[in-house]
């Protein structure tokens, strides 16, 4: 398979791939999109359920969202199901600002132990619930944040002046995480300029919706550039629904069938629910849509989930083969990550393990970058001399 274009330059060239499940922590998982249904609410016990099953099956990482809905909050549900899982990831959804920096670094070094640097960490930067402020701002606010939480996993000491924190610890020991070489890695997703400088400047890996290939490459090779001017490189990863069946035509039925008793109106309630439902990648991929022939915006990738989704609202749809090839193009241009899901989110998964996983090669990024040590490292969490 060959590499990137030249124009994308990644941290990661081997095509090995992370490949993560979803776990609808912010009540969104149905049977029929836009039809409530009990027995998929975002309790634990659903949700865990999920997250379980993808550990099972051999998933290297599980999205857990972050909203304020009715639901799991992902911090807190994190610290449940680490100990209920053997070997999967948890990509954890943090707003930047709800939690005073210096004791988010402390939940993040206490979970990363837990798993035993299993934690990955994906960085909002959304409005807080309740108030809206403007981009820079939120950027600005995350930047610091992040800054801070750089500060707790390499330095001995916080020593911080900004604009929305001014911070001086002389000891780091309360806040050190598991995982060393510069404690977990960022996920980050969004296309407005601050939220690209942001990620270019500090993040890990850039997380993309879904969109027209020619579009995908376009942003890898702008955020590469970016990433460049800070002396940096980053991978990238896209975040896309799944709807995988023995036929094509199967796949496209069951596409149909979850919108089949969708009312528009309805589906437009839901997308206002989320706090990113104007945000510049989902009016993007509206636009998309609106362009589209049947909601089919690219051979296999179809728009309609966004009708009742804000955030990611495109699916993967069609057999093992044509799911396959399409996964293996997008490897080829660069991309070492994916999060996919599918509805209802448990049965989903299983196929896809059963239909796509195998034959994929898989890797865990945190492995590979030399974030986990082999052996347990020297923490105060673990053996280092207590004072």
């Amino acid at each position: 398979m060959s590499g990137p274009p030249p124009s994308v330059s990644i941290r990661t060239p081997d095509p090995a791939v992370e490949v993560a499940w979803f776990a609808p922590l912010c009540n969104e998982d149905y049977e029929f999109l836009g039809v409530p249904d009990g027995q998929y609410r975002s309790s634990f016990e659903h949700c865990s359920n999920i997250v379980t099953t993808a550990d099972r099956l051999g998933y290297q990482n599980i999205l857990m969202p972050s909203s304020f809905n009715a639901g799991q909050e992902p911090l807190v549900f994190a610290g449940a199901t680490a100990v209920l899982t053997r070997q999967i990831q948890h990509l954890v959804a943090i707003r930047m600002g709800e939690i005073h920096p210096p004791m988010l670094a402390r939940h993040i070094a206490t979970l990363d132990h837990i798993m035993r640097g299993r934690l990955t960490v994906n960085i909002i930067s959304s409005d807080l619930p309740g108030q809206i402020e403007s981009n820079e701002l939120r950027y600005a606010r995350s930047d610091e944040v992040i800054q801070i939480l750089k500060q707790a996993w390499t330095q001995d000491k916080i020593d911080f002046k900004g604009r929305f924190y001014n911070l001086n610890l002389p000891s780091t020991e309360p806040v050190k995480p598991y995982q060393q070489n510069g404690g977990p890695l960022l996920y980050f997703g969004g296309i407005s300029d601050p939220a690209k400088d942001l990620c270019a400047k500090h993040c890990d890996i850039f997380l993309m919706w879904p969109e027209l290939e020619e579009n995908l490459a376009a942003t890898m090779a702008e955020l590469s550039q970016r990433a460049a001017a800070y002396g940096r490189k980053i991978d990238f990863g896209l975040r896309i629904h799944m709807i995988v069946r023995e036929t094509e035509q199967e796949a496209r039925d069951y596409a149909k069938r979850l919108l089949s008793k969708l009312d528009p109106a309805r589906g437009q309630e839901i997308r206002a629910r989320s706090q990113d439902n104007q945000s510049a990648g989902v009016l993007r991929q509206d636009a998309l849509r609106a362009q589209s022939k049947d909601d089919y915006i690219e051979e296999h990738v179809w728009s309609g989930i966004g009708r009742a989704r804000s955030g990611c609202g495109s699916a993967l749809v069609g057999s093992p083969e044509q799911i396959l090839k399409k996964i293996q193009r997008y490897i080829a241009m660069g991309i070492r990550a994916f999060i996919f899901s599918g509805y209802p989110h448990q049965p989903e998964c299983e196929l896809f393990a059963h239909h796509i996983l195998p034959s994929l090669k898989t890797c865990k990024l945190p492995v590979i970058q030399g974030r986990v040590p082999a052996l347990t490292p020297v923490t105060p969490l673990t053996t280092a001399t207590r004072h």
